[in-house]
């Protein structure tokens, strides 16, 4: 493979959430996307038509194309270590979307896979990338609250099935607000306060059917197995703490509230599901908040990806790096521990923090060369 020029990308999973990854894929002059596939054949040749993908078909028609470095795994939750260990047996480096994996022993698996085969594993949420986020963590990196104490983060909503037209697997194993939602509050918290340590969790369902609002299925059923309301407490490294709800059980839509307090100020961060959105920041003895815009890059799902691949191309350590989103996962299933036995649950796992991205960083501008 070459060790200049795009870096070539293979797509696995024509859905819902395809769409989003490929609007950015192909505009980004340093990847190239060169296939897609899907366990529905046709799926993926609609999406290759879309995009002007060349080459189109089943898992291992990307898995086995020569010239695809980074896989993009975008399949269902309960399939993301299968697919992302037939990548690493090709020899692939993968960027899955989150959750990691369902469980510990199968995140772990695959780390050591990756490992012993020499690539690379990058995991969503790489929404902490984007402009806002990156703009808070360089306030917060730079003094601008003192030092960080706590975290309060909140997302309720009456759940995804009014507009997705496939909700179903959102409220099954793997998903649910915690596994769904919790990714980006929690490895937004982790880029401030560091590794987790222990939780505390209670959890709720509020019922065991729910309805499809939109869509060619509206008005199906189907069942609910898992909590779809969470309140966790976390402690950090440090005996920093903070407290979250995740819930799809709220006739209120809230989201993307996350604020952090600091011995000198709190700092109120933008939805941890998008890439931008201004910050405010209140001062120790004043009673207002101050607005400070973001400065950065906006561009959305896929720019981890690309970050990625630039950092193969380059020789250094790329940002939403595997062993991140496993302490993510490592935590959520501690959470979901918790619910179960009303304890305390270690967090075993570490993770360091991201380095800041450089204020000019450029998904748009071709680096790599020919």
């Amino acid at each position: 493979m070459s060790a200049r020029g795009p870096v070539g990308v293979g797509v696995i999973g024509a859905g819902f959430i395809s769409k989003q990854y490929l609007d950015n894929l192909t505009s980004f002059p340093d990847v190239k996307v060169l296939a897609i596939g899907d366990i529905f054949p046709e799926a993926a040749k609609a999406r290759a038509g879309e995009y002007g993908i060349p080459v189109h078909g089943g898992v291992d028609t990307v898995i086995g194309h020569p010239e695809v470095e980074i896989v993009v795994n975008l399949t269902v939750p309960a399939a993301h270590v299968e697919v992302g260990t037939l990548a690493v047996e090709a020899g692939k480096h993968v960027w899955s979307e989150k959750p990691f994996s369902l469980d510990r022993e199968s995140g772990k698996a695959l780390l050591k896979a990756a490992d012993a085969a020499g690539v690379r594993l990058g995991c969503a949420p790489d929404t902490f990338l984007g402009a806002g986020l990156q703009t808070a963590f360089r306030m917060i990196q730079r003094g601008d609250i003192g030092t960080p104490l706590t975290a309060l983060t909140l997302m309720q909503s009456p759940g995804p099935e009014s507009w997705h037209p496939n909700p179903a697997f959102l409220f099954q194993e793997g998903a649910g607000p915690l596994f769904d939602i919790g990714p980006y509050y929690l490895t937004t918290l982790v880029q401030v306060f560091g590794s987790i340590k222990r939780v505390a969790a209670l959890g709720s369902r509020s019922r065991d059917i729910r309805v499809i609002g939109s869509g060619p299925k509206a008005g199906e059923e189907f069942s609910v197995t898992v909590p779809t309301h969470v309140s966790a407490m976390a402690e950090f490294e440090g005996a920093t703490s903070s407290q979250s709800v995740f819930s799809f059980d709220s006739a209120l839509k809230r989201a993307g509230f996350v604020e952090i307090a600091g011995t000198e100020a709190t700092i109120a961060l933008p939805d941890p599901n998008m890439f931008d959105g201004d910050i405010r920041i209140c001062r120790l003895g004043e009673e207002d908040w101050t607005t400070v815009p973001s400065v950065g890059s906006t561009a959305s799902r896929g720019a981890g990806v690309l970050e990625m691949a630039r950092a193969i191309r380059e020789g250094r350590p790329h940002r939403a790096q595997g062993e991140l989103a496993f302490h993510v996962l490592d935590a959520m299933v501690a959470i979901a521990e918790s619910i179960e036995t009303r304890s305390f649950v270690d967090v075993e796992s570490s993770a360091l923090a991201a380095p800041a991205l450089p204020e000019d960083w450029d998904p748009t501008a071709p680096t790599l060369g020919a």
